[in-house]
């Protein structure tokens, strides 16, 4: 399978200052990501589509595990290339309880070098970003391949 990435080859590294944003939420409103600097520690959990079974299962999973990252003062958001609108009617459908960004323009995932032209979407992938603003930990994985919590809760100093 062919990935081409717009932007950088390899995108953002950690230790890099994070690409800010501002995409919408499930409910339309605003979320911007350096909005959290100096007080949350953000997890971005980049996936393919709404309503496929992978990224149903590990959206359903965060959500479970959800109290574990609110432990340690840390916001979880899905981001995807879809609607805000299919956003909202996955998460209702599903009772997500963390919130689900559209990236809807695909500016996002190409920031951050995870563009996968061939599909149109982001790559499966996960991204920390400190207080500071700085990418802790990053993580890309094969498409089908849904992400480890423990793996994410681990990285979360």
């Amino acid at each position: 399978m062919s990935e081409s990435c717009c932007g950088s080859a390899h995108g953002v590294e950690v230790g890099s200052v994070a690409p800010d944003f501002t995409v919408k939420d499930q409910d339309g409103n605003p979320v911007t990501l350096s909005s959290f600097a100096g007080k949350k520690t953000v997890v971005l959990a980049f996936y393919p589509f709404d309503w496929s079974p992978v990224c149903t299962g590990e959206n359903c999973a965060i959500s479970e595990d959800l109290p574990k990252f609110d432990d340690k003062d840390t916001v979880v958001f899905g981001i995807s290339c879809d609607s805000h609108f299919s956003h909202k009617a996955w998460k209702e459908k599903l009772g997500l309880k963390q919130s689900l960004l559209s990236d809807q323009k695909r500016e996002v995932a190409k920031k951050y070098g995870l563009f996968l032209e061939d599909f149109n979407c982001s790559k499966r992938a996960t991204i920390i970003v400190g207080k500071d603003g700085k990418v802790i930990f990053k993580k890309v994985q094969e498409i089908k391949v849904p992400r480890s919590n423990q793996e994410i809760l681990s990285a979360i100093k």
